[in-house]
């Protein structure tokens, strides 16, 4: 006697060999001997031998019409054997039997289980949705693979054309474009962004890192609402200054000025003059929306997202002729000694006299320049009649920068340039990724960036105290020590920031570029309006849920931002060496091996560093540039016999993990093998931003 019976799932054959009340002893083929449950027997039957009966039946149940089998099926609930006595004939043997019972399991469409052997056939408008379903999923793989082919033979399907950055970034991985990818991917042995460059879906590099980043941050586009700048109502005295801005050529959103009063007097005040639209938009209005929802100005070389549209900038910008609404910090110092004896705040229209250029002027207002120990030169009257107040405010810079280095305990030390991108041959708005590429550098540190810097830092950490003394909430940035690995952090509370060396820090000085400087600033025109009682009047009050939320989206976007504006920088620099034809460059080492370009902002991999001390000056000999990965290799060539800067301290700006972000190539999201687990993080080169910022 021989046994059919279900052991989990699976049908198994043997030769019965005893028998208890609930069990049985079966002998399989292999001669293995196995308790069987006998709720789990499903047949007894003396003939074929187990080894011919499942072949046989298999043969006959691929052989069974299942539309028929459905159709002579009875009504009721019924076992295997009923079927295969209505379908092939009354008198059906064993084969016969098991392959109606075959055909029941491979067919969980048409019939139900309703016990060990027992079906009931499936209602059949259900049955209907679920052959279309079934024969809507043949369609999808049908297309599927005639995408996957055309994708190996080097045409992109539209629709794959369509998804690109999805499929790479965030895919969806149960949609067939992405499997048309992966499936192309594995039968041509080719990686992925290889595969749709080879296809034509990547035309141009610089648009593919421009359109992935409109895709991650904008993906309804760059354009404005129809707005209308809010008019400010308030009724403003005028202040008795005449102040300067100090931007580049390129600044549109002039959020801050300097003005200096009493100079050879023995007391100077400095006013501190910040562009003022919380006087005008609203927290919840139209205007607000759209900042918030954007948090921050986007740059990159040769072009900007801003945050607020031009015609609501252009409303509150510190334009040069024009008496602009502003929320003035005046500091007070002994002329002497430096020495600070008060400081107000003040909500005023600031006559704006001139806006410089650093830009234009950097070879012109210099430390010599300053001090007098060079001659005005090529100085316009206007600009050499602000020397002497220039050099106030630069030796009181200087002066606040040394007090800080003091908290801070050891200084800031520039020893890196700032590189500026230029691109000649821009005809458009955009750029479209061939100009030529100038890269420039600017000292860190030059006189009117410095001026601007610790004024700047003077105001926010100022009124970084002044909401705390106040009782109203505010967004700070707070460094708890420069020890590796500590990191600069947002939150609502005044904590020191050890990278900068104040107390607390509260971004204010730049309501039209970032989203918290106007949050901030709404909070310190509340301060000025009402003083000791301003946490009654403020927009936010302490521990508002909206503070966090906005301090939580700030912190994501403006991470991305910098990434790409980082990776954008990345690719011109990566133009720059293929436009000039630089196969060399020396560099330092400064981290395992990791080298920093001395004179381009480009950190890359290289062979043949292992052994070689941190700080070691070299020859790198570069390898191929992938301008879609942004990826480049360098190869040690030569050891330079040159002196080499401390390369621990860059000024604060480097955290933990930085180098290797700047170096690392782009990294996509698609995965295709996903047996080996979770696919590859989908985030470009980010960076953070200066801890002194």
């Amino acid at each position: 006697m021989h046994i059919l019976f279900d052991e989990a799932g699976k049908l198994m054959t043997g030769r019965l060999m005893s028998e208890a009340e609930s069990s049985l002893q079966v002998e399989l083929e292999s001669g293995k001997r196995v308790k069987v449950k006998s709720a789990n027997a499903l047949l007894r039957f003396e003939k074929p031998a187990p080894g011919q009966l499942m072949p046989a039946a298999t043969t006959l149940a691929e052989s069974m019409e299942l539309e028929l089998a459905y159709e002579f099926a009875p009504e009721d609930e019924f076992g295997f054997a009923d079927l295969a006595r209505e379908y092939f004939s009354a008198s059906a043997g064993t084969a016969e039997q098991v392959a109606a019972l075959l055909c029941l399991q491979g067919a969980p469409h048409y019939f139900r289980r309703a016990g060990k052997g027992r079906y009931k056939k499936a209602p059949p408008e259900i049955l209907a949705q679920a052959l279309a379903a079934i024969e809507k999923k043949k369609q999808v793989q049908a297309q599927i693979e005639a995408w996957a082919a055309e994708l190996a033979g080097g045409i992109c399907p539209e629709p794959v054309r369509q998804q690109l950055y999805k499929i790479l970034f965030k895919p969806d991985k149960n949609a067939p474009e992405y499997k048309a990818v992966v499936e192309a991917a594995r039968s041509s042995h080719t990686a992925p962004l290889t595969l749709l460059q080879n296809a034509g879906a990547i035309s141009s590099a610089y648009q593919f890192h421009w359109q992935r980043f409109l895709f991650d941050q904008f993906p309804k586009g760059t354009g404005f609402p129809a707005l209308q700048a809010p008019v400010i109502t308030d009724e403003l005295p005028l202040a008795p200054v005449q102040a300067f801005s100090i931007d580049d050529s390129h600044t549109t959103e002039i959020d801050d000025a300097l003005s200096l009063q009493g100079l050879g007097s023995g007391t100077v005040t400095l006013g501190i003059h910040i562009a003022a639209p919380g006087l005008a938009i609203a927290p919840d209005s139209a205007v607000d929306q759209v900042a918030r929802h954007r948090l921050s100005t986007v740059y990159m070389p040769g072009h900007k997202i801003t945050m607020l549209p031009d015609e609501v900038v252009q409303a509150y910008t510190l334009m040069a002729g024009r008496d602009c609404p502003a929320v003035s910090l005046y500091v007070t110092f002994d002329e002497a000694t430096l020495a600070i004896s008060e400081s107000r705040t003040a909500l005023e229209r600031v006559p704006i006299a001139l806006n410089l250029r650093h830009d234009q002027l950097d070879s012109v207002i210099t430390e010599a320049w300053l001090s007098g120990e060079a001659p005005a030169g090529s100085a316009e009257p206007a600009i050499a009649a602000l020397q002497p107040t220039l050099a106030f405010i630069h030796r009181l810079a200087r002066h606040l920068k040394a007090q800080r280095e003091v908290v801070r305990g050891k200084p800031e030390n520039f020893n890196r340039p700032d590189y500026t991108f230029r691109l000649e041959g821009k005809t458009g708005d955009e750029p479209v990724g061939d100009e030529t590429v100038v890269i420039g550098t600017r000292q860190r540190g030059a006189p009117l960036d410095l001026m601007v810097a610790e004024a700047m830092i003077l105001a926010n950490s100022t009124w970084g105290n002044w909401l705390a003394d106040c009782g109203v909430p505010g967004i700070y940035r707070s460094q708890a020590s420069l020890q590796p690995g500590v990191k600069v952090r947002m939150g609502t509370k005044a904590q020191p920031h050890a990278g900068i060396g104040v107390k607390s820090y509260a971004w204010s000085t730049s309501p039209l570029r970032r989203y918290v400087d106007m949050v901030n600033q709404w909070q310190i025109i509340a301060c000025a309006r009402h003083g000791k009682t301003a946490a009654l009047a403020a927009p936010f009050k302490p521990k508002d849920a909206n503070l966090f939320s906005i301090i939580s989206a700030f912190d994501a976007a403006y991470t991305a931002y910098n990434g790409f504006q980082n990776g954008m920088e990345r690719y011109w620099t990566l133009k720059h060496l293929q436009q000039n034809g630089i196969t060399e460059i020396t560099a330092t080492l400064i981290k395992d091996n990791l080298v920093r370009a001395d004179t381009l902002p480009l950190v890359l991999p290289v062979m043949g560093a292992d052994g070689l001390p941190r700080g070691a000056h070299l020859r790198v000999k570069l390898g191929e540039i992938d301008d879609i990965t942004l990826d480049i290799h360098g190869t040690v060539a030569e050891r330079l016999d040159l002196p080499v800067d401390d390369v621990t301290d860059d000024g604060g700006s480097g955290e933990d993990g930085e180098d290797e972000e700047l170096a690392a190539p782009l990294a996509l999201a698609i995965d295709v093998d996903e047996a080996e687990g979770e696919a590859t993080a989908a985030q470009p080169p980010q960076t953070p931003g200066p801890a002194g910022d």
